[in-house]
């Protein structure tokens, strides 16, 4: 229900012609405070914990490195292609075996910083102008804003589920203290 009530106020944003240029600036610092949570959950999580899971759902490290993947992933249609390192292509299995990848707490750390260094770099690509092209994304047409706007929900989605998962194993978010 939140994420519908989200994605209604967004896109009621994006309709007005004031609202709307500025919305990559709004959707910078929105990536940029999602990012500050992520990394500061991330270090506040002991290792041990990485590799808790819930029944039939990703891991701890498996979600911040889902992140980090679609870090990569979601800037290719705007013309940003991942760093050749990450073996991620415009072929959205490549996310899998990137973020499937066993690595030490502070590896996966560097992984997710760098991703979203990489994720501000692509969205520094779109323009408020350019919001209305029209991009190719699971094969669909989709326009600038609707993949922006994707990029946002589907984080805050995971930063959710990460939070659920830090109090599951009594972390408290650092921000929540």
């Amino acid at each position: 229900m939140r994420t519908r009530s989200l994605l209604f106020l967004l896109s009621m944003l994006v309709t007005t012609s004031a609202s709307a240029q500025d919305l990559m600036a709004d959707m910078h610092r929105d990536v940029g405070a999602a990012e500050k949570k992520f990394i500061d959950l991330a270090q506040a999580i002991p290792e041990s914990a990485y590799s808790w899971r819930p029944p039939g759902a990703r891991s701890i490290g498996e979600v911040l490195m889902h992140i980090a993947a679609d870090n990569y992933f979601l800037v290719i249609p705007m013309g940003k292609a991942a760093p050749e390192a990450t073996k991620i292509t415009a072929d959205f299995s490549t996310t899998g075996t990137y973020e499937k990848r066993q690595l030490p707490k502070a590896q996966i750390i560097a992984e997710l910083e760098a991703s979203f260094k990489h994720l501000h770099e692509g969205m520094g690509l779109i323009t408020d102008s350019s919001l209305g092209e029209t991009v190719k994304f699971f094969g669909q047409d989709m326009t600038r804003r609707q993949l922006m706007l994707a990029t946002v929900t589907h984080m805050h989605e995971h930063l959710g589920q990460l939070i659920a998962y830090a109090r599951s194993n009594n972390v408290t978010p650092p921000w929540s203290r």
